[in-house]
């Protein structure tokens, strides 16, 4: 009888592989990082060759440490960064070109050009989607035109497009697939139908022969080879909502937020797709088997964590990334610093590809404490920003916020966090609800879970943190962030 089930999570720096028991607990998890490669100002490629052998050697490190056999695995979830684009051959499986990271900014020609005729959201109403350089359909023209024989090879079926959860299932299966939640942020996916859509594909002049068969978020795709061979591949979501549905925020008006290199609050929306006035995304919650789709509000923050890293790699300011909450705490407050990270320019909700990172307020007052405690708040403020325009979207008052990710054990920062949000801040005893959502929606697939109820009754609260800052201190911070913000438009 098998124990477990496997989540594969391969993220922006790093893949793991965490296997969970039935009650949804961390049994044991391996994890390597894998190269950030750099080529010119704005942007950011991966490796995928480096990434496939990274997670075959997680699969193999966490099956070591759990000291399990392959009959004990009952099936594998996939979960990935999402828009992250590959291309490669479908004869050899060698890209012919780096993935372009979700980060990556060369696409803003192909973006504005599309925008010239009917704006930033001419294709919101199909897609739930502005147009920018983060998502897929820009990241796939791009190596199209620019790798030389590719469009023709394409055009003849000889390559293959995957997003990252895309690239790891054929790997394992052969099967080319992705799901709803990844099909969902290419740009080339209608929202209502749950297929690619030929008046978008032809407006990007993608090939439809390229694409993966875009199934639900939860079924059986495939058999696995290598160190899990026989075992079923039955999960798929983005990094997203997967944490969405390990947060088990099956319930419309129920919400999560991740903190990890980016930012992603996510409100469960129902079975109908909310559009945005106020900057959002209207994307794929997550789709089980047959049952209808599931729809959600998404605030994107392209750097929070992300930031902490560039503090210790490029200032050197820390030697880890856990001792920027010390170096924080040497000083009370900012000390009048907002920095404001817009490394790839704003998402959520701004939408503005011409901003740059900016740090303002600077005084010789400041040292080096006021920097870290700023580059933590940064992530508050965004995250402020992002649950300001849910609500104007939704009509709904958030209540509670449920939190995971990396930086949800920096204490400070979810302190502060509820206080600028004025509402509690949860984190759930499992805090690797990504990973877990993904083995949820694969253990569902095969019967090692029952239904949401079962999945619900393993949820259990760790710590809360409750709001403690005054109205109008609270309010004065907000306000000097806005007016930071505004000093990072039009640098591009």
């Amino acid at each position: 009888m098998p124990k477990y089930v496997v989540a594969i999570d391969q993220g922006t720096t790093s893949t793991r592989c965490i296997l969970f028991d039935h009650g949804g607990n961390v049994v044991a998890v391996d994890q390597k990082e894998h190269e950030q490669i750099y080529p010119k100002p704005g942007w950011v490629e991966h490796d995928a060759l480096e990434i496939w052998e990274r997670t075959q050697r997680v699969i193999r490190g966490a099956l070591e440490k759990a000291g399990c056999e392959v009959s004990d695995v009952a099936a594998i979830g996939i979960t990935n960064q999402r828009e992250t684009t590959l291309v490669w051959e479908k004869e050899t499986g060698r890209p012919i070109y780096n993935a372009i990271v979700w980060q990556d900014t060369r696409t803003d020609e192909i973006c504005n050009e599309l925008a010239k005729d009917g704006g930033q959201d001419r294709l919101r109403t199909k897609t739930g989607l502005p147009l920018a350089t983060y998502f897929s359909g820009p990241k796939i023209k791009w190596i199209l035109d620019r790798v030389e024989g590719a469009r023709e090879r394409a055009e003849r079926g000889e390559l293959l497009f995957g997003n990252m959860d895309t690239w790891i299932i054929w790997n394992l299966t052969g099967a080319h697939v992705t799901d709803v939640t990844n099909a969902s942020r290419t740009l080339l996916m209608n929202l209502n139908t749950l297929d690619w859509d030929d008046e978008l594909l032809n407006l990007l002049d993608v090939p439809r022969a390229v694409l993966p068969e875009i199934k639900s978020s939860s079924e059986i795709y495939g058999t696995a080879k290598g160190a899990l061979g026989g075992v079923p591949v039955a999960g798929d979501l983005g990094d997203q909502q997967a944490a969405l549905f390990g947060q088990t925020c099956y319930s419309p008006g129920e919400a999560k937020n991740t903190y990890g290199t980016g930012c992603f609050m996510l409100l469960n929306t129902g079975e109908t797709p909310v559009p945005s006035k106020s900057g959002l995304l209207t994307t794929l919650g997550y789709k089980i088997g047959d049952q209808k789709a599931v729809y959600a509000l998404e605030g994107s923050i392209a750097i929070s964590g992300a930031l902490v890293q560039w503090l210790r790699d490029n200032l050197g300011l820390i030697e880890k990334s856990s001792d920027v909450e010390t170096l924080a705490q040497t000083v009370s407050d900012n000390g009048g610093v907002y920095f404001v990270p817009a490394f790839s320019g704003l998402f959520a909700p701004y939408w503005r590809s011409d901003a740059r990172g900016a740090i303002v307020g600077m005084t010789r007052y400041v040292n080096k404490g006021h920097i870290a405690r700023a580059a933590l708040e940064a992530t508050a403020f965004q995250t402020r920003e992002v649950l300001d325009a849910m609500e104007t979207d939704s009509d709904v008052k958030l209540t509670a916020l449920k939190v995971d990710g990396g930086m949800v054990f920096n204490e400070l920062l979810m302190q502060f966090q509820a206080d600028l949000l004025d509402v509690p801040v949860i984190r759930p005893k499992v805090a690797e609800t990504t990973a877990l959502g993904a083995a949820y929606a694969a253990g569902l697939a095969v019967g090692f879970w029952k239904d949401f109820d079962e999945l619900r009754a393993n949820w259990g609260r760790d710590r809360e943190w409750t709001p403690r800052m005054e109205a109008d201190q609270r309010d004065g911070l907000y306000s000097n962030w806005k007016k930071a913000v505004t000093r990072t438009f039009d640098w591009i």
